[in-house]
């Protein structure tokens, strides 16, 4: 399990940021603090080191024995998104009981993150729109089959049917965590962020945002070395007439 700082927050839309060279950005806006620590676990308490954080308080008539206590030992309110992070012992060192974090104690513009948050709900799919199948020609011959799912097996041979096969079911509401994407900019005033792209889960969802656990430094697809131009007349003519040249 990788070991990476983060915060937690909640999704608040979508909108556009020009950036320095005029390039507009679709970018995700994200309340990603301030977050409070309510916990830790340390290796020699717990097996492992880990922070415990806190978001979005709530009022205390709502909150059980265990919630309240946590709160009262860390010196703050009952927190509605609770969750740990798993830290190194020497990023835990940096933070202590109750301390409030937020954005600029965390991130730097530009680094790439890993975003967890839960999927949309689409309750109950067929084949088609779950599994992207095509489907039965429609042809003359074919009756009250077009979106079926098809043969899932055979009574011989194996005489059940496989698990993971895709059939028909619930679509969505579970958990996805979109990484390697670009911290664009840090409105360190509003504890906000905006992040390059899309977000999974609905607008006031909560996720989770740590820093990338594959990489350490944000790269786009397509936005390597430039492609060495072909001496052919030809293909460059062709790509000149595509708008390519």
């Amino acid at each position: 399990m990788s070991a990476q700082l983060g915060l937690l927050g909640k999704k608040i839309g979508m909108t556009q940021v020009f950036a320095d060279d005029g390039e507009s950005v679709p970018c995700t806006v994200i309340q990603a603090g301030p977050c409070v620590v309510v916990g830790t676990r340390t290796q020699e308490r717990d097996g492992y080191t880990a922070l415990v954080l806190g978001f979005d308080e709530k009022p205390a008539r709502l909150a059980n024995k265990a919630e309240l206590g946590a709160a009262k030992a860390a010196n703050a309110k009952p927190q509605r998104f609770v969750r740990e992070l798993r830290v190194t012992a020497e990023d835990l060192a940096k933070y202590t009981l109750g301390q409030v974090i937020g954005p600029k104690d965390v991130f730097q513009d530009g680094a790439p993150l890993d975003v967890e948050g839960w999927s949309k709900g689409k309750g109950y799919q067929g084949v088609i729109k779950k599994h992207h199948m095509k489907g039965m020609t429609r042809a003359h011959g074919t009756h009250e089959y077009f979106r079926h799912g098809g043969s899932i097996g055979c009574r011989l041979t194996p005489q059940r049917v496989h698990k993971g096969k895709r059939m028909a079911g619930q679509m969505g509401n579970e958990k996805v965590t979109q990484q390697n994407l670009q911290l664009f900019r840090i409105l360190a005033d509003e504890n906000v962020i905006l992040v390059r792209g899309s977000v999974p889960g609905a607008t006031d969802g909560y996720v989770v945002v740590t820093l990338a656990a594959t990489r350490k430094q944000y790269k786009r697809k397509g936005m390597g070395k430039e492609e060495v131009r072909s001496k052919n007349p030809l293909k460059a003519s062709k790509k000149a007439a595509a708008g390519r040249g």
